[in-house]
């Protein structure tokens, strides 16, 4: 099982999908390292795995517990630790925590949301030895509504200008999120280093989904969202069924206790 790299992402441009779900924790980590190039330990955990209404509540030391758990049991992909809201506010409070991140985790990048704005901190961290991942077009941290991105002229060319911007900084991958198609494929084309879509059409160089919604464990089901199965379905089927089996006695059974 050969490990995968960021010169390996890099080289997937224009060439090889890349593929990428979120993980946070132990059994998703596991299934998810046999089929993905890139796992995201996403802030999305303060949604579906804590009930938050936002992912700007999850804190950096709850995310370190589940990055660091992920990391232990991926083996092959590359582990990506999403920094929370406020983490990287200026570049001395990044290169601070990110710093903290990687030793604590190990895990192998960093992601941070933003464009022109955040440049300057993705060169501080990136030509101090860490690997950062860009992140534009919808941003869950700073964005007030989930409205699709790009409709109109003055947003594409922002958007456009923000992943080159970023692109120039020294990332080794840019994630387009809900983005119009055109929008993405124009994206695509003009900057170097892989894009990856969540909502952003099949023209990206990779796509990434959260895990909790392509399984039917969350309730959020945005356009771009395919659900592969309805897992909260089962579970609840499987709950149901132990739940009579105990009132009517039937577990344990025999074969299920000590003699």
């Amino acid at each position: 099982m050969q490990k995968i790299t960021i010169e390996k992402i890099l080289k997937k441009k224009n060439k090889n999908p890349i593929v990428c779900l979120t993980a946070y924790s132990k059994s998703i980590a596991q299934i998810a390292d046999k089929y993905c190039d890139i796992i995201l330990v996403g802030d999305s955990l303060g949604m579906v795995l804590y009930g938050m209404n936002t992912t700007r509540k999850i804190k950096i030391e709850t995310m370190i517990l589940h990055a660091k758990t992920v990391k232990d049991f991926a083996r092959k992909s590359l582990v990506v630790f999403d920094m929370p809201y406020k983490t990287y506010t200026n570049k001395f409070v990044a290169y601070k925590n990110a710093r903290k991140v990687m030793r604590l985790t190990k895990c192998d990048a960093i992601k941070l949301e933003g464009g022109k704005k955040i440049v300057n901190i993705i060169k501080y961290l990136t030509k101090r030895k860490i690997p950062v991942m860009g992140h534009v077009g919808l941003l869950p941290q700073t964005s007030i509504n989930f409205k699709v991105k790009g409709k109109n002229f003055i947003q594409k060319k922002q958007i456009l200008e923000d992943a080159i911007a970023v692109d120039n900084s020294g990332v080794f991958a840019i994630i387009i999120e809900c983005v119009v198609e055109n929008l993405a494929k124009i994206i695509t084309k003009n900057i170097s280093v892989p894009t990856i879509g969540i909502g952003a059409s099949k023209y990206c160089d990779g796509q990434i989904l959260v895990v909790d919604d392509m399984l039917g464990l969350s309730d959020f089901y945005p356009k771009f969202v395919k659900q592969y199965s309805n897992l909260k379905k089962i579970i609840e089927k499987s709950v149901k069924d132990y739940a009579k089996d105990v009132k009517l006695r039937k577990f344990p059974s025999n074969k299920n206790v000590y003699k």
